[in-house]
């Protein structure tokens, strides 16, 4: 594609061979020449015949029948002549009498490119070169051997002449179709005077073609896409794009596929928007359209291999899929004469009998959107892509369009193909059902690739995905299952996939997989990501929000009368999912001293899923008493040891950065730890056990860290039940509340006050915090200015009114007893903000004008 032979050409290319081998004659000299053709072109309307051999190549730019040429015998003479013709034109004779070896020819067109010539002068000549170039490498050469002739041809770029542009960038364009010459094109300023050119709104499509087919050949070389992908231009060419001539849509497309073999040209080409106008094209079904959308899925899938814009792929609808080979299809094995049905068990059932080779599934998914059918969208798009992919497999026609049956099986390793969201779900859906173990894995990660909506989820739980995956996670290849269970934790983000990855029996084998130790590290942070969500906590209020995913016209499917009839085709509900065993009896202590020994020696990122498991364990009484004996303390004094620290060491930027991710998941941990922690202290027998002054002291440790505050809620609310479960406000000399109050509840609402949108929510976090200052407590004022309180109250008194204007001034009357603060209120602006409400003497002004006094004014 990137090769100037493979993109379109305007012309064939045209060898006038019998110049080179002419009779050696004198050339008319120049001044003759010139006279000559001012007179033929002063009557060139009334006197078609051409006298003069010079002005017979310019008109035809070659020999205009090459038939007709007589050719150089190599007995020194003997003239032969096309047997069909008894004469040739006087015009014809004269050219071949008068004619000079075609070096002069080139020579004298090229001394006529020179910039004090007459334009029209300089038009014949290029246009004579164009076509004479389209020879063959051999003429491009003799046109090469004349010094600065490029650079010529460059500046008739400029002329306001179309054919004359036309001429100059189709010779530009052949000439830089040969290696070796595309650094002198790029040299001569071509790349910036093509993009000066194009900027034109005058220009013909052939401009544009030649133009654009030019960079082309240019952009093969990789130093100069840099110099074609600038920010300038790419917009334009993706104008072009949009082009109504197909030619220069292609030549557009061409540019783009041979820029995006250069990552560095990525980023500036998704900004440009390159990906969604490319999408639609390759989704175009439009005839002649085969080599723009080539084009465009060989830059679709380089730019697919960043899984970001990958991402942005997937949204215009478009799925990367694995090409395996046609040979690997061969193991499909559909059931013959088999009745249409639906993934979640819906049969179709028709009254003919059906073909072997799967059309009257084909003819049903092909039809049911015309029908009146009360089904849901993805169950039909579901039914759609299978029967058209199985068909294909049944009959032997896929993947066979672009002949990749025939390539090595390293190299179908490595490819990949894009389809549409219908098709691309169910090829995936079908190579799952294959016994190709590289096939079924690679797609397996397609599959995770492509799940990164909540309908590209859905699409694949409706095409039967999840159950094959579930089968493959007791593969006995480990790459493979290590692939389903990816997929598996990439689907299970929605909690309908949750429901049918339990429902398929996939918690028993995700737990045969955590029981196992010869399980790798990887494969064990998906099983407990997969079971972490299976085992959530607050499954129960999820599911009374996920029920609206119920569609109403499956609920009449399968109610009471669970039948339809409609055209002839009868649907019923015949299959409902396996119950399987209860989520209860399924952790056993096994499973429990497993969990245990990952949340004592695991990262924090791990640690948070291990205690959500638990967290949901402990939700049933017999479990307490297995997770007490099985060393819970010692696990959550582990992950409570790492949150209690004040913070890590860090110089440069970089540093910091990795502490601040590191601090987020340390947190998140400790947060989802006292979680556990709290519900577990509901049952006396893990009361017994634990020793609550230990953990009092690591929780208040932590809440005085530097930890993220959104996670020292849980932190604070775990150690209020401590206090009150083994009254220990006795024993500390202190409560524990006013801790808990000046590391979590006032910073909290300070950040509520700066960060909120909402004007109700930053009022009533300031009169929240009025309340606890009213208190009298000095260590509250403090905490408040620790917590960069001070400019959003000062925002307050500008915006706000009513209780929440009284309530902040209240607030800064009390930081203002300290003269500390004093500096920080007048760099807030208060002071004229306090004067306004003064002079307003409006309900407050008594009170500003007793903080007005307070401060240094």
């Amino acid at each position: 594609m990137s090769s100037f032979q493979s993109s379109p050409v305007a012309r064939s290319p045209l060898r006038p061979s019998p110049i080179h081998s002419m009779a050696s004659t004198a050339a008319p000299s120049p001044k003759l020449f010139h006279r000559q053709r001012r007179k033929e072109m002063a009557r060139r309307r009334n006197a078609p015949a051409w006298n003069c051999p010079a002005l017979l190549l310019l008109r035809y730019g070659h020999p205009p029948t090459p038939r007709l040429l007589v050719r150089a015998s190599g007995d020194g003479g003997a003239a032969e002549a096309n047997p069909r013709d008894s004469a040739l034109p006087p015009d014809i004779e004269m050219f071949n009498r008068s004619a000079s070896a075609s070096d002069g020819f080139v020579g004298l067109f090229v001394r006529m490119l020179g910039l004090d010539n007459d334009p029209l002068d300089r038009e014949q000549a290029v246009i004579t070169l164009w076509k004479y170039s389209q020879g063959g490498q051999n003429c491009i050469e003799r046109i090469m051997e004349f010094p600065g002739c490029i650079n010529l041809v460059v500046s008739l770029l400029k002329s306001g002449s179309c054919s004359t542009c036309e001429a100059a960038a189709g010779l530009l364009r052949t000439v830089s179709s040969i290696n070796s010459y595309r650094d002198v094109v790029a040299e001569s300023g071509a790349i910036e005077e093509i993009f000066r050119l194009l900027c034109q709104s005058f220009l013909t499509p052939e401009v544009k073609e030649q133009s654009l087919c030019t960079l082309w050949n240019l952009s093969i070389d990789e130093k100069l896409r840099v110099r074609i992908a600038n920010n300038d231009f790419l917009p334009m060419l993706v104008k072009f794009l949009d082009d109504e001539e197909i030619k220069v849509k292609e030549a557009a497309g061409g540019i783009l596929a041979n820029l995006v073999l250069s990552p560095c040209n990525h980023s500036i080409m998704v900004e440009a928007g390159v990906i969604p106008k490319l999408a639609d094209l390759l989704k175009c079904n439009n005839e002649g359209y085969k080599i723009i959308r080539k084009e465009a899925k060989t830059t679709l899938l380089e730019l697919s291999k960043d899984e970001y814009y990958r991402i942005l792929v997937i949204e215009e609808g478009l799925i990367r899929v694995p090409v395996i080979g046609a040979a690997a299809y061969k193991s499909f094995r559909p059931q013959t004469y088999s009745w249409p049905s639906l993934p979640d068990g819906i049969e179709i059932q028709r009254n003919s009998r059906p073909s072997r080779y799967g059309a009257s599934e084909l003819l049903l998914g092909l039809n049911i959107r015309e029908k009146n059918f009360d089904l849901e969208e993805l169950k039909v798009n579901a039914l759609v892509g299978r029967s058209q992919q199985q068909f294909l497999a049944r009959i032997g026609a896929i993947e066979t369009e672009d002949g990749r049956n025939s390539q090595s099986e390293s190299s179908l390793n490595q490819q990949y193909t894009l389809l549409a969201w219908i098709d691309g779900v169910a090829r995936l859906v079908l190579i799952l059902g294959l016994e190709d173990v590289c096939a079924i894995t690679r797609a397996a990660y397609s599959i995770a690739d492509a799940s990164v909506s909540e309908r590209m989820r859905l699409l694949f739980k409706e095409a039967g995905a999840v159950r094959h995956l579930v089968k493959m996670l007791c593969h006995n290849n480990e790459a493979t299952r290590e692939a389903a269970a990816y997929a598996l934790d990439r689907l299970s983000v929605s909690h309908v996939v949750c429901q049918t990855i339990e429902a398929e029996g996939g918690s028993d084998l995700l737990i045969n997989i955590l029981k196992d130790s010869k399980t790798t590290n990887s494969l064990l942070e998906t099983t407990v990501n997969i079971l972490c969500r299976i085992f959530d906590p607050l499954d129960d209020v999820k599911t009374k929000f996920q029920d609206k995913f119920v569609d109403e016209s499956e609920e009449v499917l399968i109610g009471t009368s669970s039948s339809q009839d409609f055209g002839g085709l009868s649907i019923s509900k015949t299959s409902s999912v396996s119950e399987g065993t209860t989520r209860e009896r399924i952790i056993d202590s096994d499973v429990i001293l497993c969990l245990i020994d990952i949340l004592r020696t695991s990262s924090p990122s791990l640690q948070i899923k291990v205690a959500s498991i638990l967290e949901f364990a402990a939700a049933f009484e017999p479990h307490v008493a297995t997770i007490t004996a099985a060393g819970i303390n010692s696990a959550l004094d582990a992950v409570f040891q790492k949150g209690s620290l004040d913070g890590m060491d860090g110089d440069d930027d970089y540093t910091l950065e990795l502490n601040a991710i590191e601090a987020e998941e340390i947190g998140l941990a400790t947060a989802a730890a006292s979680r556990l922690l709290a519900k577990l202290l509901n049952f006396e027998q893990f009361c017994q056990s634990v020793d609550a002054m230990h953990f009092v002291n690591l929780l208040r440790k932590i809440l005085k860290s530097t930890i993220p505050l959104h996670t020292k809620d849980w932190v604070a609310a775990c150690l209020i039940k401590l206090e009150s479960k083994f009254g220990l406000a006795t024993n500390l000399g202190h409560s524990i509340e006013m801790e808990v109050t000046l590391y979590e509840t006032i910073p909290r609402l300070v950040e509520q006050m700066r960060t909120s949108f909402a004007d109700e929510s930053r009022e009533a976090a300031v009169v929240e915090l009025n309340k606890i200052i009213s208190r009298g407590v000095m260590e509250c004022t403090r905490a408040v200015a620790a917590a960069g309180g001070i400019f959003p109250l000062v925002e307050l008194i500008k915006d706000g009114s009513g209780d929440a204007l009284e309530a902040s001034l209240a607030i800064l009357h009390n930081l203002s007893m300290d003269s500390e603060n004093h500096a920080a209120i007048i760099a807030a602006g208060a002071v004229p903000i306090l004067k306004r409400i003064v002079l307003s003497e409006g309900p407050q002004w008594n009170r500003a004008l007793h903080l007005l006094r307070t401060l240094p004014t």
